[in-house]
């Protein structure tokens, strides 16, 4: 064995072992400028959906992570782009995901219209798998116009108890939920016949986030301006997805020694536990570029009284926490 193959080797057993020895995620969790972060459970397997981040004309893919441990991330390469939806031609960004009769349908807004003469805003992809490769669902925006205000951008999609799916939406400080209908191609309207039902929490500005716990719907937000470091994640608590929410505060922002502009995130919960887990994005402090954010893990917990705990951003991550074998929902 001459001089150079030994030194190959012995890198080579380095970074195995170094792999091995890995306690904590780290964070960033992945390389690359990624922001917007939706995390999902699917099987065996963490997966991350960011936006990429990048000036708008750029920013016309999507790649998605997977994870059995949340250690050691997996790069799927253009699950989504432009090339697939005809009507989208710039940022497209902020995935939601949801899987539905065995299929996944990736929910994403597009080409950031300003006014209801553009075309753009929230669009629907379809794939067998997690990891695509996604095709166009519609042909054409799910929803494309404003309504009580709210730029139809950063999209959340989430399932209540029976079974309903319901889609909350907003940019420009406005929030909408409205009822999706079985196939995921419309919205079906609600008692009094309205289907875009405002629930705009005091504070809100953009990538709103709806869970359940315990009975009670969280619902969480960003505020700020998601280029400064003033971006941060609020949140209320209520008996139904409609609220009233009352803002409680703020358990996401920066820590001026860690990072900034913490906000856009998105929880994963661990299945049949009470562990969760937020994903969202930041700056690193080396950075002053709007788009320069990478995606974090970090630990989410509650009080006994159910209130959020503020978050402790870290460089540290998240520690190992294998998936158990399960069927997705």
């Amino acid at each position: 064995m001459n001089q150079r193959t030994a030194l190959f080797l012995l890198a080579f057993f380095a970074g195995v072992a170094g792999i091995h020895a890995q306690k904590t995620s780290g964070n960033p969790v992945f390389p690359g400028w990624y922001a917007d972060p939706e995390g999902a459970v699917f099987g065996k397997q963490y997966w991350v959906y960011p936006t990429y981040s990048d000036v708008y004309e750029r920013q016309v893919f999507l790649d998605a992570f997977s994870s059995r441990d949340l250690i050691q991330w997996k790069k799927h390469n253009r699950i989504l782009d432009t090339a697939a939806i005809k009507w989208a031609h710039k940022a497209m960004w902020a995935p939601a995901i949801v899987r539905k009769d065995d299929r996944y349908f990736l929910f994403f807004a597009a080409n950031d219209i300003q006014n209801d003469a553009e075309k753009g805003g929230i669009g629907v992809a379809v794939a067998d798998r997690p990891e695509g490769p996604f095709s166009d669902y519609l042909g054409k925006p799910l929803l494309g116009a404003f309504h009580n205000g709210a730029q139809p951008i950063d999209q959340f999609v989430f399932r209540v108890n029976d079974g309903q799916y319901y889609m909350i939406y907003g940019g420009w400080r406005h929030c909408n939920i409205v009822k999706l209908n079985r196939d995921f191609t419309g919205f079906e309207p609600y008692a009094d016949g309205t289907i875009f039902r405002e629930i705009t929490p005091t504070g809100y500005v953009e990538g709103p986030f709806m869970f359940i716990r315990q009975g009670k719907y969280y619902f969480m937000w960003s505020e700020g301006g998601w280029g400064g470091p003033d971006y941060r994640v609020a949140y209320a608590i209520a008996d139904s997805p409609f609220g009233p929410f009352e803002r409680i505060g703020v358990v996401l922002q920066q820590d001026p020694t860690v990072a900034t502009g913490a906000g856009h995130h998105s929880l994963i919960q661990v299945p049949n536990t009470d562990d969760w887990y937020i994903v969202y994005h930041r700056r690193p402090l080396t950075e002053t570029h709007a788009n320069h954010r990478v995606t974090c893990i970090d630990k989410l917990e509650f009080d006994d009284k159910g209130f959020i705990k503020p978050v402790v951003i870290t460089s540290k991550g998240v520690a190992k926490n294998k998936l158990k074998k399960r069927r997705s929902p």
